[in-house]
C-alpha cells in the first residue's frame, strides 16, 4: 500500500481509505459489532491506515468501533472524523438529513465528545460534516485553527454533502487552505472533483482531494447489475433507474481498462475506477464503501495493479467527453448548490430544485 500526504500538514493517509460509514449504520448492510470490528481488522491487515468516521454514523456507534478496532494500533493509523450535526437533540429519520450546527463551541463540543468515543487524545484530521459556504465564518475558521493549536486535531477538511454538487463549499474549502476535500468523484461523476482540482491548480494551493462513492453507487464495480434488486432501505436506491440503465451501458465502454496493454497485470472494473482516481495528483485517498471483506480484498490491491497510462487516461477523458456515446437523459443531471445556483455557471448542470 502506497502513502499520499493530506496537503501539506505532514498527515500521510494510505492511497485506499476505509469509510467507516459502514460499520455503526445499517444503510450499508447489517453486520454485528464483532464482524465490524474483524472488518477494520481485515483492512488493517491488508495495508489500510486510512479510517474515515463520523459522529453522526449510528449517532457515535462508528466511532466507538472504530476507537475499539484501532486502539490497539493507534501510532500506525490515520483516524479522521467529522462534526456538523447534531444528533444530539433531534431523532434521526430514515436517510432524513437532520439539523446542522457548525458554531465554534460546538465544533470543540462534539470533538470532545468524538474524542470519548474513539478513546483518543486527538485525531489526524477533523471534517467539517455537509456543511455551507454561508455557515463557515472567520470564527469557525479561528476554532478550527484553534484546535490545532490544542493538539487534539493535526489537519482539517471538509466534507461536501450530502449527494453530489457544493461546488462553492469546495471552492471555499481550497481558498481557505484546508488540507482535504471530500466529495462524490468517480469516472462517471466527474464535475466536484474536477472543478474542486482545477480549483487547486489555479490557485497553486495544497488542498488534497479525497474522493468518496468512487464506484458510482454500485456501478464501476459490478455490484449492482441488471438483475439487481435493491432492497428497501439500501443506500443505493436513491439512484434513478435512468442512471443504472445508461450506467451499464458506460461500464462496458470501459471495459478496456480491465486488460492494460503497456504492463503486466489485469484490473477488476473496481480496481480500475480507483486507479482512475489515483491518477490525479490531487487525489490523496479513495474512500470506497466496503460492504465484506472480499470488498476489502480487491480494493485494497487496486494500488498493486499497473497505474493508468497517459493513453488509458485520455481515452477516459474523450468517452466522458461524449457522455460514453449515450443520447438518453441518465436522470442525474443536476447538482446541489447552497447559493442558487451560481456556482455552477459554465458548467453543463443545474442546481437541484430548479
Amino acid at each position: 500500500m502506497n502513502h499520499r500526504e493530506l496537503g501539506s500538514s505532514g498527515v500521510e493517509v494510505s492511497e485506499v481509505g476505509f469509510g467507516a460509514w459502514v460499520v455503526g449504520t445499517d444503510w450499508w448492510g447489517d453486520r454485528t459489532r464483532e464482524q465490524a470490528v474483524d472488518m477494520l481488522h481485515h483492512a488493517i491487515d491488508r495495508g489500510i491506515t486510512y479510517f474515515d468516521t463520523g459522529d453522526v454514523y449510528g449517532h457515535g456507534d462508528s466511532e466507538e468501533l472504530v476507537g475499539e478496532a484501532l486502539g490497539e494500533y493507534r501510532d500506525e493509523v490515520t483516524v479522521s472524523t467529522k462534526v456538523g450535526y447534531d444528533f444530539y437533540n433531534n431523532p434521526q429519520a430514515g436517510h432524513g438529513e437532520l439539523p446542522k450546527r457548525v458554531d465554534p463551541d460546538w465544533i470543540e463540543t462534539a470533538l470532545d465528545r468524538s474524542l470519548d468515543r474513539l478513546d483518543m487524545e486527538y485525531v489526524d484530521h477533523l471534517m467539517l460534516h455537509n456543511v455551507n459556504v454561508g455557515e463557515v465564518d472567520p470564527d469557525v475558521l479561528e476554532a478550527l485553527d484553534e484546535l490545532q493549536e490544542s493538539g487534539r486535531v493535526d489537519s482539517v477538511g471538509w466534507a461536501l454533502g450530502p449527494s453530489i454538487g457544493w461546488l462553492a463549499e469546495a471552492e471555499m474549502a481550497v481558498e481557505e487552505g484546508f488540507d482535504a476535500v471530500q466529495l462524490v468523484f468517480n469516472v462517471f461523476e466527474q464535475t466536484p472533483g474536477r472543478h474542486t482540482i482545477e480549483t487547486i491548480r489555479e490557485l497553486d494551493a495544497d488542498t488534497s482531494v479525497v474522493p468518496r462513492v468512487p464506484h458510482s453507487s454500485g456501478l464501476l464495480n459490478e455490484q449492482v447489475t441488471p438483475d439487481t434488486e435493491l432492497g428497501e432501505g439500501d443506500h443505493r436506491a436513491h439512484r434513478p433507474d435512468e442512471w443504472y440503465e445508461t450506467g451499464w451501458e458506460k461500464v462496458d465502454a470501459l471495459r478496456f481498462l480491465e486488460d492494460p496493454d503497456h504492463a503486466e497485470g489485469t484490473r477488476t472494473m473496481g480496481q480500475a475506477s480507483i486507479q482512475w482516481l489515483l491518477g490525479h495528483d490531487e487525489v490523496a485517498s479513495v474512500t470506497p464503501t466496503f460492504r465484506t471483506t472480499d470488498d476489502i480484498d480487491e480494493w485494497a490491491a487496486a494500488p498493486d495493479t499497473p497505474a493508468l497510462s497517459d493513453a488509458e487516461m485520455e481515452r477516459v477523458e474523450e468517452l466522458y467527453r461524449d457522455n460514453f456515446g449515450i443520447d438518453r437523459d441518465d436522470g442525474m443531471d443536476a447538482l446541489r448548490s447552497s447559493v442558487g445556483g451560481a456556482d455552477l455557471d459554465g458548467v453543463d448542470k443545474q442546481a437541484a430544485g430548479d
